[in-house]
């Protein structure tokens, strides 16, 4: 023992490296088992586990960093110069990647405040999708066609985010025309009764049918049900099928755009005004 005192005494620069090595593979056991606790403490709070990996990843190369400048310094290099050195480089490298630095933010944000999370359908950045990874720089979206887009994160942040999965429950609104000729009231009650008979339609809100507006060519209804998240699509393709099929039963008219088209024209030749004053009045539909 008094030969290795002497020896490391003797050879100062040997005793520094070594505490420098001993100072590396320590602080980095350390830092991945305070990683681990921090990323299974996260997991039973019941955080998302992007966000736990994350956080944890993060406190892993914060205390890795920290550990090595200890590490230089034992072995003589000034870590203030080192320092000032990496603030520099990191300043330069921030200007040459502003976009990444900016999407790396949102990532942050993102994560933090948690406007969406995995599995949710949400719509934002002109992208309709549902979310499949919420990464650093990016968020990854697989739309209802089994498109996969890949969203940088602040334009995310940038704009607005539409979170149809937030809510258990979901209002469809419905816009029916009928003609002008049709019972109000008998219109009123065939839809009422479809919407209540329903079985995916909630009861409560109640389901509401009411005279909208008079159109152009129709009197519009307006139906608005309440609904299971899982089973919006269901009701709404359902209940448009289920209307067009007791309209044609119950003979209420769907009516469809029309002009009518008089032509007066005095100055047409004999022949042809003859033959107009003939022939019964022309009436063009279009639709």
């Amino acid at each position: 023992m008094d030969t290795m005192i002497n020896f490391f005494q003797t050879y100062q620069p040997l005793r520094h490296l070594v505490v420098a090595v001993l100072i590396v593979f320590v602080g980095r056991w350390l830092a991945r088992r305070l990683s681990g606790i921090i990323e299974r403490t996260m997991e039973r709070a019941e955080i998302e586990v992007t966000v736990a990996k994350f956080v944890s990843n993060m406190a892993y190369f914060a205390m890795l960093i920290f550990v090595i400048l200890i590490a230089l310094g034992q072995v003589g290099v000034q870590t203030t110069s080192l320092l000032a050195v990496l603030g520099a480089a990191g300043l330069a490298i921030g200007l040459a990647l502003q976009g990444s630095l900016a999407n790396f933010a949102a990532g942050i944000l993102i994560i933090v405040v948690r406007p969406f999370k995995l599995g949710d359908f949400i719509s934002g950045a002109g992208v309709q999708g549902t979310v499949q990874e919420i990464q650093i720089l990016t968020t990854v979206m697989h739309t209802p066609d089994n498109l996969r887009h890949i969203v940088p994160n602040s334009q995310l942040t940038g704009d607005v985010i539409t979170n149809y999965s937030a809510n258990e429950t979901r209002r469809i609104d419905f816009t029916i025309g009928v003609s002008y000729d049709d019972d109000v009231q008998h219109v009123k009650q065939v839809l009422t009764d479809l919407a209540t008979e329903d079985p995916l339609v909630l009861e409560a809100p109640a389901p509401f049918v009411g005279l909208s507006d008079f159109g152009d060519n129709s009197v519009n209804f307006v139906i608005r049900v309440w609904v299971n998240r899982p089973d919006f699509r269901r009701v709404r393709f359902g209940l448009t099928e289920k209307i067009k099929q007791a309209f044609d039963a119950q003979d209420i008219t769907i009516p469809y755009p029309q002009r009518d088209v008089h032509l007066r024209n005095s100055a047409l030749p004999p022949q042809v005004h003859q033959r107009l004053e003939n022939e019964p009045q022309q009436q063009e539909h279009t639709t």
